[in-house]
């Protein structure tokens, strides 16, 4: 794992503490909703993540982008898949898209490394 996935999800967990500590019923209902709907079901994780991918990309979230790419990247989806679905996300979202699609391919490949 490299170093970068690393800071990224310690930074992200110890983000999330500080909101989960706040004790906000509604805050820990979308936590919880969020957790869900990315498990098995009648979609496998690994078309959810694709999923959250490309509507990270439309959205162009960074920080979503970089989450849902190395959750691809941990359940197994290959560099074709994984150039498939930026193209989607290009599609879908335009040229804007671009400069998220540069650094989830720069996460891709530190992470191929």
């Amino acid at each position: 794992m490299s170093d970068r996935v690393q800071r990224f999800k310690a930074e992200r967990e110890r983000l999330n503490e500080i909101i989960l500590k706040k004790e906000s019923l509604d805050i820990k209902r979308f936590f919880a909703l969020d957790t869900a709907v990315y498990r098995e079901g009648a979609l496998d994780v690994r078309t959810k993540e694709l999923l959250g991918l490309v509507a990270s990309l439309v959205l162009r979230c960074d920080d979503c982008i970089a989450y849902h790419t190395i959750q691809a990247r941990e359940v197994g989806v290959s560099d074709e898949v994984f150039n498939e679905v930026m193209s989607i996300g290009l599609v879908v979202g335009g040229s804007i898209t671009i400069p998220h699609i540069r650094r989830a391919y720069q996460l891709w490949e530190e992470m191929s490394s």
